[in-house]
């Protein structure tokens, strides 16, 4: 039963053997001898081969997909893309200076802001002197003698009277208003009500 396996299997290899030394290798040779002969002839067997499988539909495709062009279509191509690559760089120049403008403004920007701060800063010590200031003359009023205060007030504008005298402690904005003429006293009064509402 070994020995029937093992000429089996020598059949196989005798008849593989055969086949490549009776027919593969004479039909290569042959094929060889063809091409040799056609290129002396001046024949291109490849571009023939390419003629005629364009007419085969399948092979078409793939001949068209595979075939190399022509030195002017990839000149025309590499034009093309040549092309593609300066506007690709003209827009990268024009995005770059835009980028550098956004930049300025940005820088301006900082700078306006940094001045308005500066000048938020002026504006509320000026308006904390103003305040002190201010304190200053309304205890001014207070340690003056209401009949000196009266008449100042009187000749004052009625909104600057109006601050002082609302800013007075009430025994010295009682000793004030005794003082006024009672036309005055009035108004002030009146004045003074109001703006508490």
């Amino acid at each position: 039963m070994a020995n029937t396996a093992i000429e089996k299997e020598e059949k196989r290899v005798s008849r593989f053997q055969w086949f490549v030394f009776t027919g593969l290798i004479p039909t290569l040779f042959a094929i060889l001898i063809v091409l040799i002969v056609l290129s002396f002839a001046g024949i291109n067997v490849f571009d023939k081969a390419k003629e005629y499988g364009q007419k085969i539909p399948f092979l078409s495709n793939l001949i068209e997909e595979t075939t190399p062009k022509t030195i002017e279509e990839l000149e025309t191509t590499m034009i093309k893309l040549e092309g593609q690559i300066k506007d690709k760089e003209a827009q990268i120049a024009d995005l770059e200076t835009e980028l550098d403008g956004k930049d300025k403004e940005v820088e301006r920007g900082k700078l306006e802001m940094e001045q308005l701060q500066m000048q938020i800063d002026e504006l509320m010590a000026i308006q904390e002197e103003n305040k002190k200031a201010f304190k200053d003359i309304v205890e001014t009023y207070e340690t003056m003698s209401a009949k000196k205060a009266a008449p100042i007030i009187t000749n004052m504008s009625e909104q600057e009277a109006l601050k002082i005298l609302s800013n007075l402690n009430s025994e010295q904005l009682a000793s004030i208003m005794e003082n006024l003429e009672p036309a005055n006293a009035a108004k002030y009064t009146e004045l003074l009500t109001n703006e508490n509402e």
